[in-house]
């Protein structure tokens, strides 16, 4: 009898093909780089990832990844525990894809089903504010451009009625660390001008991938 896999070797196969899959279409994360607005790469960056020129950045190893990583299942739990009014489901390699447009998905960090029977997205972020520059993309409830376009990205994919982002903010001042967790509630119907415009954005940019033809530089602003 052949002896089953193990499950880190199922997980590790899952992983790959996933992997391998996201090269094919934009996920979440390539979303903010398309507009110019992702402040650790660029649209040409992610163009030439897409094309096979350059492989992307592994950054699993870093350690605000693997915090992310390993607090997000926690986070995730405590949600449930805050909002019951939500069920709350979860699949690490399960990918959305948008209905018209299969190469636009996402992988989401959650999804959620309202009392009401309407989906949403949960989306969990942890970040550490290291200067009042970065305080101040959070000022008056804001959410930072990439977050936010991330969260739209993840709405265009699923088709769902609404989003939650769930952001964890750590900030150090000397020995003393406080965390301060925030909730953004976000419809579609009022964000659906946005999502029309990143979806014919990403439409542009996938065409130029297909048709080997490298977009013109966007970069933050500062």
């Amino acid at each position: 009898m052949k002896k089953p896999l193990e499950r880190s070797s199922v997980s590790d196969q899952e992983r790959q093909h996933w992997l391998g899959n996201r090269k094919k279409g934009i996920g979440g994360s390539d979303a903010a780089c398309i507009l110019g607005l992702n402040p650790w790469k660029t649209n040409v960056q992610l163009w030439k990832e897409k094309t096979g020129q350059e492989e992307p950045e592994d950054i699993s190893d870093k350690s605000v990844v693997i915090y992310g990583k390993q607090a997000e299942e926690h986070l995730r739990h405590l949600f449930e525990l805050d909002f019951p009014q939500y069920k709350v489901e979860y699949d690490e390699f399960k990918m959305f894809h948008n209905t018209d447009n299969p190469f636009i998905f996402a992988t989401l960090d959650g999804w959620l089903t309202a009392a009401d029977g309407r989906k949403g997205v949960l989306e969990i972020k942890t970040t550490e504010i290291m200067n009042s520059r970065q305080w101040r993309k959070w000022n008056d409830n804001n959410i930072p451009d990439n977050y936010y376009i991330q969260v739209l990205h993840q709405l265009l994919a699923t088709g769902y009625d609404f989003a939650v982002l769930k952001a964890q903010i750590k900030y150090r001042k000397g020995d003393d660390m406080s965390l301060t967790t925030r909730h953004y509630f976000i419809e579609r119907e009022e964000v659906k001008d946005d999502i029309e415009l990143l979806q014919e954005k990403e439409i542009e940019f996938w065409d130029m991938v297909q048709k080997r033809m490298e977009p013109p530089l966007l970069l933050p602003s500062i």
